[in-house]
């Protein structure tokens, strides 16, 4: 199964995310530092975890948030230049552990230090992959924009991952 979404992403330390889809309309992943938040429209249900307890919180998404400590997590690391961007490098990562829900992930850097493109390939062989354009650095953001209001009307549930 082949699914292309869009949007925005916004990142502020300590751990806060925020993903605002733009495809599909109304589609939200919020994390404020404590508790993961996952709004889809089409279920009406938001999904509500730890961020201790998240699988979307470990690596490498984590790396995002400046949260993730590659070499507790990742063992074997190759870089090499990347083709489609001019400076830019790949760096690809295997975990350290079996258990780890992905088996390898890339990063495309800039020689700004920008990412440009995140690759995650899944224990299960699905692959996720994230790409970055028009990026600002340290942007001020509202800390309002971490907070998560659910819809009216729209199911809470509390998520448990082992």
């Amino acid at each position: 199964m082949s699914r292309k979404e869009t949007g925005e992403l916004f990142l502020a330390k300590p751990g806060k995310m925020l993903w605002r889809y733009k495809e599909p309309a109304g589609k939200q992943f919020l994390v404020d530092g404590k508790t993961v938040w996952f709004y889809t429209p089409n279920t009406g249900r938001v999904e509500r975890s730890p961020v201790k307890q998240s699988d979307d919180m470990r690596a490498p998404l984590a790396f995002l948030l400046g949260q993730l400590d590659f070499e507790k997590y990742f063992g074997e690391f190759r870089s090499a230049p990347d083709a489609g961007i001019p400076g830019a490098q790949r760096i690809t990562a295997a975990p350290k552990s079996k258990r780890a829900p992905y088996t390898q992930v890339e990063f495309t850097v800039t020689p700004n230090y920008d990412i440009r493109s995140l690759k995650v390939l899944g224990q299960d062989g699905s692959v996720m992959e994230f790409g970055f354009s028009s990026v600002t650095p340290n942007p001020a953001l509202d800390p309002k924009l971490f907070e998560f209001h659910a819809p009216a009307g729209a199911e809470v549930v509390e998520v448990e991952n082992p």
